[in-house]
């Protein structure tokens, strides 16, 4: 009879433990965790989804995380990561806003109350369509270089500063500019005609 209960206050410590990772094996998405000085075996993590839509996001060694032992079994025990701690606080303190935070300080964060969006600190940013990429506002603002092969402005616009011109021909209204002629050129001060 001792031995009975003494085994099921085991199963029933084991139900849930908080414990820290201590190494992390990507590529089989497995990690392990050491709690009250036991070191598990590798077990799987939880994710947010894991079937035709999945998401990946990798438990971090000294991460706090949740050990949810199925009959209080750690060796068949799920890791449940994500309990904020001493060594990772929350990146945040709104009570509505996302927010992400990685690790070479870049961030993503959508603010409810501003209503902003901001991603800051990447090193770079990439978007592939197939298709289309539509930017729908008042005002698209680049304050640095934008380059493109080709563009097409469908209702007018304004270009302020120098502006140089090289390779190709450049035409306005069907007169194409550098190679234009005039007619009726006289000396003097009289005008000449319109370009053609």
């Amino acid at each position: 009879m001792n031995e009975f209960v003494v085994e099921t206050r085991r199963q029933l410590n084991n139900l849930l433990r908080i414990g820290t990772v201590s190494e992390v094996d990507l590529p089989r998405a497995r990690c392990r965790v050491k709690s009250d000085g036991n070191l598990t075996g590798w077990l799987p993590w939880l994710s947010s989804s894991a079937g035709q839509v999945r998401s990946w996001h990798a438990p971090s060694p000294g991460e706090q995380v949740l050990l949810l032992a199925l009959s209080g079994e750690l060796t068949t025990a799920f890791v449940l990561p994500g309990i904020f701690s001493d060594a990772f606080p929350p990146p945040s303190a709104s009570q509505d806003a996302v927010c992400w935070q990685f690790p070479d300080g870049a961030q993503i964060a959508y603010e409810p109350q501003s209503g902003a969006l901001t991603a800051s600190g990447i090193q770079s940013a990439s978007i592939r369509a197939a298709v289309k990429i539509t930017l729908d506002s008042p005002l698209v603002e680049c304050t640095q270089q934008l380059k493109a092969k080709t563009f097409v402005l469908s209702e007018g616009g304004t270009l302020q500063g120098t502006i140089s011109h090289s390779g190709g021909s450049f035409s306005s209204n069907g007169i194409v500019v550098h190679s234009h002629v005039h007619a009726g050129v006289e000396s003097g001060g009289s005008k000449t005609a319109g370009p053609q």
